[in-house]
C-alpha cells in the first residue's frame, strides 16, 4: 500500500513527465493538435487529483 505521500509524489512525477510530453508533442504538431490537447486534458485531470488531495488531508 502507498502511504498518500508517496502517491502525490508519483502524481507529481507523472505530471512533470506529461508536461514535457505535451511541450514536445505542441512544438512538433500545434497547440491545437488533438495529441497536444489529449495530454492537455490529461495534465489538468493530475493537477486537480493534487488540488484535491490538499484539501481532503
Amino acid at each position: 500500500m502507498t502511504t498518500p505521500s508517496t502517491a502525490i509524489k508519483k502524481i507529481h512525477h507523472d505530471i512533470d513527465a506529461l508536461r514535457k510530453k505535451m511541450i514536445s508533442v505542441g512544438k512538433r504538431k500545434g497547440l491545437s493538435h488533438p495529441e497536444t490537447l489529449m495530454y492537455s486534458e490529461e495534465l489538468d485531470k493530475l493537477i486537480y487529483k493534487v488540488q484535491r488531495s490538499k484539501f481532503i488531508h
